[in-house]
């Protein structure tokens, strides 16, 4: 799998009401109808520059344009790919977002991906509190001997490997790596382990 993982970026908040707008043209109806149901602006922004974003590398696998690509929306799952690739071994992808940036992972097995913003303002006791299960609160009692640059890094790390891990499907046994960022922490699950540790590349959308 990892020779060929894909790890993409892309910056949400460049985006003009104008590009937002012809992206639409992108989704399907099912995006289209969720696209309508967010409230909040920046959600909106998200939803669609993550759905470009996923076209964008999904397309050189499926040999198809980007705005080609075809996703089937499923309520609180992953969208289902509807356009086969050419060698009949559809490919594995992940989308996540947080703040300003959207990302993607794709692959030849399935992958969880999960990016956070490393936010030190926030109570994260007591995000710990609520999300943590017991094993991940025992490693989050541990941290509290770092420094707070450390341990907010930490946090980060634990919260971002249990939503890759959820999103992958796989609470236990999966093979997780965190990806060096300066601004976000990064993880990436699979259910193989990676021959290397993805890249990430930042992207422009078109």
């Amino acid at each position: 799998m990892a020779r060929g993982t894909l790890l993409w970026l892309a910056d949400a908040g460049a985006l003009t009401s104008a590009d937002l707008q012809r992206y639409l043209a992108w989704l399907t109806p099912g995006e289209l109808a969720r696209h309508g149901r967010f409230v909040r602006e920046q959600r909106r922004r998200q939803f669609i520059a993550g759905r470009v974003l996923l076209r964008m590398a999904l397309a050189p696998l499926l040999r198809v344009p980007a705005q080609q690509v075809l996703l089937e929306e499923r309520t609180g799952l992953a969208p289902r790919l509807l356009t086969p690739a050419p060698a009949g071994a559809t490919p594995g992808f992940s989308i996540s977002h947080s703040g300003r940036w959207v990302a993607c992972a794709v692959g030849e097995h399935a992958v969880g991906l999960d990016i956070e913003v490393r936010d030190s303002s926030r109570d994260l006791a007591a995000l710990a509190k609520q999300a943590f299960d017991a094993d991940e609160m025992a490693r989050w009692q541990q941290m509290q001997r770092w420094e707070e640059a450390e341990r907010v890094a930490g946090f980060y790390r634990l919260w971002s490997e249990k939503e890759a891990r959820i999103k992958l499907g796989m609470a236990v046994g999966a093979y997780c790596v965190a990806v060096p960022h300066e601004e976000l922490s990064v993880v990436l699950c699979s259910p193989v382990q990676l021959a290397s540790v993805p890249q990430p590349v930042l992207v422009t959308l078109p």
